[in-house]
């Protein structure tokens, strides 16, 4: 296992469209396992393998509380079938640096998606654990959280990212 860098908005593969997982082999499961590290280092409760720029239909999930035993969840090649209700909520991302705003997600999700082996799943998710599941799935389809605010929002942030680089910038020089 190794910590993966997790790379930050506007780095271009978070603006991508991921591929499907065709290979369920023991490279794959090395990648699980760096994805998984990289994410309870963070700590994050979600990571997709294109935050570590790793352009493949694949994210590791773990929404259990601090003193819980772990629940690691993979999906590759999720997609959902079919949601309802909905419900803004705060959303933060390890990709976009310092910005949390309230998003609009389905309450409950219908999903389908592949084991690390490659094996079917089929299950709902409702109310945070269907949210971080549509986040993530956001990140396989080339769409962060901010794609899905007002235009006003998301201009307000990237003028503050823009500052933030450019102080960074003339920090390293």
């Amino acid at each position: 296992m190794a910590l993966r860098e997790i790379v930050t908005y506007p780095f271009p593969v978070l603006k991508e469209i991921a591929k499907p997982v065709t290979r369920f082999d023991e490279e794959l499961e090395k990648l699980i396992a760096d994805m998984a590290e990289t994410m309870y280092a963070a700590p994050g409760v979600g990571l997709a393998a294109p935050q570590i720029n790793v352009p493949l239909q694949l994210c590791v999930i773990d929404i259990s509380k601090k003193g819980e035993p772990k629940n690691l969840i993979v999906l590759a090649n999720p997609k959902i079938v079919k949601g309802e209700g909905q419900e803004s909520d705060e959303e933060g991302c390890l990709s976009v640096r310092e910005y949390s705003t309230n998003v609009p997600r389905f309450t409950k999700i219908w999903v389908e998606a592949q084991d690390s082996k490659g094996n079917p799943l089929s299950f709902v998710a409702e109310d945070f654990y269907a949210r971080v599941i549509q986040h993530e799935l956001d990140h396989l389809n080339g769409t962060l959280f901010i794609d899905r605010i007002s235009s006003l929002k998301r201009g307000l942030y990237k003028k503050k990212l823009k500052k933030l680089l450019k102080a960074e910038e003339e920090k390293g020089n």
